[in-house]
């Protein structure tokens, strides 16, 4: 094991009736012991960051059900096949009793959103990932880039990874929803697309490219393909649209990152785009 994966206190090994503000939920990737999974981040107490995982998302009753900025209460305890100090799962396994115990609105420009998300922003990707190359393994984070420079859309599998269909199907590729146990559902379809952003940050010399695997960047594919009449192309035309025009324009854009388990080590730079902050840009006020 690497030097740096020994032990750094970032938070108790359990912690019951834990209180995450969630910020950030990927996309769901399918696993043949729990269909589909969902990486969950957010802050505990509003305050330290921590990660979620596993959670069978699909399978949460609806008043489990938790969006972006909702408060949720669960026990937790360390992930301890994840080396990565943020790293928790369910205290009680995947079928944790989740409670939805309230949501942050938008008033006020999103002001209380802002309250605890930009307590701590990045603006050097190298900082950044030289912390997360340290002994305190960083692995989750807030950066504010200078420029966005492009939005970029790429081609991608139309299905899941071999392996991952095989795993699902010995699953039972449809599950049966246990609240419901007459109901089958379907695993998730794979994005057909891969979205990054190119940005420079302070620093830099060059730009960097990260890819985004937000939940959110998904269901807006899904959703503009619906109303293109299924039409791929002018569906990327209208996620671009938001994600470089709208986005750059009109609001000041943060990026959530976290690395990845698999290339937290081996990688120059681990991390990935795991959500979009896009609190409105704050008015000018004119001195004339």
């Amino acid at each position: 094991m690497n030097q740096n994966h020994k032990a750094f206190t970032y938070l108790p090994q359990t912690i019951p009736k834990a209180r995450v503000l969630i910020t950030v939920k990927t996309y769901p990737k399918p696993s043949g012991k729990y269909v589909e999974l969902v990486c969950t981040a957010g802050l505990l107490e509003g305050e330290q960051w921590i990660r979620i995982y596993p959670v069978s998302y699909k399978f949460l009753s609806d008043d489990r059900k938790y969006g972006k900025y909702s408060w949720i209460e669960l026990d937790l305890m360390r992930n301890l096949k994840d080396f990565r100090p943020e790293s928790y799962r369910p205290g009680h396994g995947i079928d944790e009793d989740i409670k939805v115990i309230g949501k942050l609105g938008t008033e006020s420009q999103w002001a209380a959103r802002k309250n605890y998300i930009l307590k701590e922003v990045f603006t050097s990707m190298n900082e950044l990932i030289k912390l997360a190359k340290s002994h305190q393994n960083k692995s989750l984070a807030v950066y504010k880039p200078e420029e966005i420079i492009d939005f970029v859309i790429e081609e991608d599998d139309r299905e899941w990874k071999d392996k991952w269909l095989a795993q699902a199907k010995q699953g039972n590729f449809f599950e049966a929803n246990p609240s419901n146990p007459g109901e089958e559902r379907p695993l998730i379809q794979k994005l057909p697309y891969k979205y990054s952003y190119k940005f420079i940050g302070q620093g830099d010399t060059k730009p960097r490219k990260l890819s985004i695997e937000d939940w959110e960047i998904g269901a807006l594919f899904w959703n503009c393909l619906k109303r293109t009449n299924w039409d791929e192309t002018a569906a990327n035309i209208l996620v671009r649209d938001k994600y470089f025009k709208t986005f750059r324009e009109k609001k000041d854009l943060h990026l959530f990152l976290g690395t990845t388990l698999e290339h937290h080590s081996r990688s120059r730079n681990p991390f990935i785009i795991i959500g979009v902050f896009y609190p409105p840009k704050s008015a000018q006020i004119s001195m004339f």
